[in-house]
């Protein structure tokens, strides 16, 4: 088989598999929940959302506030978190931390193919009003509410003050 044969032949097979492909990714189920990562993150796409790295540091007072840290992983399109709730608690509010400022805000950006961190000196959860003083090794739910995800219900467990992930 001569070069100029054997280059169209396996062009022809490319061609045939990037059309196969394109035609599979056409015909997701819609929930996103099937459909490749690689080409997910465009815009106008579904939000395709997990909730990872989740803990609460044990409050230092029984009944006193405590903060919750998570981060919010989007192999889809752009989203927004948009209210946190929790029925174990009476309030949960989102604030963002900015050098020596915090402050309550309505929403945080979930980005398309991105993250939203939650963490220790950023953004980041209050909990306040628990129903019973917490104790490490507990649950407690966070509901998540996103403009277009809808509604995400997560554990999140409650850990040693000092904790940090990954250490």
């Amino acid at each position: 088989m001569t070069g100029f044969r054997r280059s169209a032949l396996i062009g022809s097979g490319l061609a045939a598999v990037l059309a196969a492909g394109t035609i599979l990714v056409g015909c997701g189920s819609g929930s996103g929940a099937d459909a490749p990562s690689a080409g997910a993150a465009v815009a106008g796409a579904a939000p395709r959302l997990s909730v990872v790295d989740s803990y609460i540091p044990l409050p230092a007072s029984p009944n006193g506030m405590g903060a919750g840290y998570l981060t919010v992983r989007n192999e889809g399109g752009a989203d927004e978190l948009v209210k946190v709730s929790s029925p174990a608690a009476k309030s949960v509010t989102m604030h963002r931390s900015t050098d020596q400022t915090m402050e309550q805000v309505e929403s945080f950006p979930v980005p398309s193919g991105g993250e939203l961190q939650l963490a220790r000196g950023g953004n980041h959860l209050m909990i306040m009003g628990w129903e019973k003083a917490p104790a490490v090794g507990d649950q407690l739910e966070l509901d998540l509410t996103f403009k277009k995800g809808g509604t995400v219900a997560v554990k999140v467990p409650v850990q040693p003050l000092t904790y940090r992930p990954g250490s």
